[in-house]
């Protein structure tokens, strides 16, 4: 390889990684506002089956909306996207404009439907203790929340195809900040209604009229305006929305050849994802110490904040380019992209899934230990500590689904994802029923591991058939240094979170923070320093790029 060839690659990782940053900043102002979301959620509505009745109830258009159009929306349309701007001599423009009348059609009839089913929706996402007759009354408000919340599914939806339309058009930071104007919305919610009815008092009952039409209103309010804040960005990058109805002949059809194995796969996974909500279900429904939904829902909230800072950040920005790859054929250099931007991404992942174990419980203190959950937040725990193993492997699988979907393989991301789900529900099933209610939660963590187990093996080895091979020596000497690393951190914040829990706990408020402080702290400094002794560029580079846009005086 040339001298102008390296220069070249190292020209396009730093680009990515600048346009990862400036995603990844807004990411994290949106996940800190998630956090006092979290917070307030928990101290208002509690950790039992109350809780649960709501957050069911407002996942499900979430869940419908990915079921129904997500998968197209995100990963088939954005390479159909770029190809448009590159070839079409309006830049795509005629394309994008179908696009978004289509979409915004079939997202309103279908979201019209499902408010009018709500009550034969719910039932699917319900176990059978809340099906019975004693449950009426809690039935009865989870099905007033989903026809609150259901109008949810069109704004997810034009959220998200309005973020990869700018997205595709070199606009990255607005899809990353807008989520930041739902949390706003959702925290001031929350206070009215700690204000207004205070912290649950029972935390197995239902809701009353007045408490249904605050949260479910609060929450739709709140994707509505993460989707209206994207709109005036469009026209900043030239795009100038007209509706166009002429749908035939025009190339759409490709796309929807396309869409259509991506939707078998959404259907797959979200069929494994109604199984396990109706299993967490049960968990708080059949025992006053079961954990059930909100306890996986909020520690998977968590394990998400390093996915969607680091992973996501860095797979939107490198798509356009896997997709420039493989449109010329340039296989070789898609497996290099794709490689960079995992070592890229499992250079904080890894560490990260380490170190959460030994911070799990005071952080399971410092966000829910209040109000309605505050004798609950122990029940946190182990589910937050488990899921760091699973984020690894997810996070393997989702960087190379990237690969295959900017080679237009979509069919071959289903069958993956048959086996991904197919593991899900068996390990679900047979953990759930070996364990007690107390530990619903925590199984359906060790499932979801197991699944991207499967999911990361199969998905790496396929590609690497498809591709004539990935820099698999490469990541594995990566992975080797970047375990010590790892490993000596991780020793490190056990170390410490153990002398700090045997001197002062975390049951009190400011004991927790200095817990997780002062573990995290030392943990990442063993990290950065044993990265820049073994010249983990991988780590140093991204530390040295978010240093660089922070606002911190330099010497003159």
């Amino acid at each position: 390889m040339s001298a102008f060839d390296d220069e070249r690659r190292e020209d396009e990782r730093r680009r990515v990684l600048a346009n990862s940053a400036v995603m990844a900043a807004g990411t994290v102002v949106s996940r800190l506002s998630g956090f006092v979301r979290s917070t307030l959620l928990a101290a208002a509505l509690g950790a039992k089956l109350h809780a649960d009745l709501f957050n069911i109830a407002n996942t499900i258009p979430n869940m419908l909306y990915i079921l129904l159009a997500g998968g197209v929306v995100n990963a088939v349309l954005v390479p159909q996207l770029v190809r448009a701007i590159k070839d079409d001599p309006d830049r795509g423009d005629a394309y994008t404009n179908r696009i978004i009348t289509l979409a915004g059609l079939f997202l309103g009839v279908v979201t019209i439907l499902l408010v009018v089913a709500a009550p034969w929706v719910i039932q699917l996402f319900l176990t059978d203790e809340l099906n019975a007759a004693a449950y009426a009354a809690q039935r009865e408000s989870i099905v007033d929340f989903a026809r609150y919340c259901l109008p949810q599914v069109f704004f997810y939806g034009m959220y998200v195809l309005i973020g990869q339309v700018l997205n595709a058009r070199g606009r990255f930071g607005p899809m990353m900040w807008a989520p930041i104007a739902n949390n706003v919305i959702s925290i001031a919610v929350l206070v009215v209604y700690l204000v207004v009815f205070g912290p649950a008092q029972d935390v197995f009952g239902p809701y009353d009229a007045n408490q249904e039409l605050l949260l479910g209103l609060g929450s739709t309010l709140g994707i509505a305006a993460q989707f209206a804040i994207l709109v005036p960005y469009l026209r900043l990058t030239g795009f100038h929305y007209r509706p166009r109805f002429d749908f035939l002949h025009t190339g759409l059809g490709h796309t929807f050849r396309l869409g259509v194995w991506t939707v078998l796969f959404v259907i797959v996974n979200q069929v494994a994802y109604t199984v396990v909500v109706r299993l967490a279900s049960g968990g708080t429904a059949s025992s006053t110490d079961g954990t059930g939904y909100s306890i996986y829902s909020q520690t998977f909230l968590i394990m998400m904040v390093p996915h969607a800072v680091i992973t996501v950040s860095l797979a939107t920005a490198i798509l356009p380019r896997l997709a420039a790859r493989a449109a010329e054929r340039d296989d070789a250099g898609l497996a290099t992209s794709l490689g960079e931007t995992l070592r890229s991404a499992l250079a904080l992942i890894l560490p990260f899934a380490l170190l959460m174990p030994c911070v799990a419980l005071g952080v399971s203190r410092l966000i829910w230990g209040y109000g309605a959950a505050a004798d609950d937040y122990t029940d946190y725990a182990p589910s937050l500590a488990l899921f760091g193993g699973g984020l690894v492997f997810f996070t393997v699988h989702y960087l190379v689904l990237r690969g295959f979907y900017a080679l237009e393989q979509t069919r071959t991301v289903f069958w993956i994802q048959c086996a991904v789900a197919g593991t899900n529900i068996v390990a679900a099933l047979v953990l759930v029923a070996s364990t007690d209610a107390a530990g619903t939660a925590p199984a359906l963590v060790l499932a979801y591991t197991c699944s991207y187990v499967v999911g990361a093996l199969v998905s790496y080895s396929l590609l690497s058939r498809r591709l004539g091979g990935l820099p698999t020596r490469e990541l594995w000497r990566f992975l080797a240094r970047l375990a010590v690393a790892a490993v000596l951190a991780a020793a490190a914040a056990a170390g410490t979170a153990y002398l700090v829990h045997d001197l002062i706990g975390v049951a009190r408020l400011w004991a927790a923070v200095v817990s997780v402080v002062v573990t995290g702290l030392v943990g990442g400094l063993v990290l950065l320093g044993t990265a820049r002794t073994m010249r983990l560029d991988e780590i140093t580079t991204i530390v040295d790029t978010i240093a660089r846009r922070l606002p911190i005086p330099r010497r003159p």
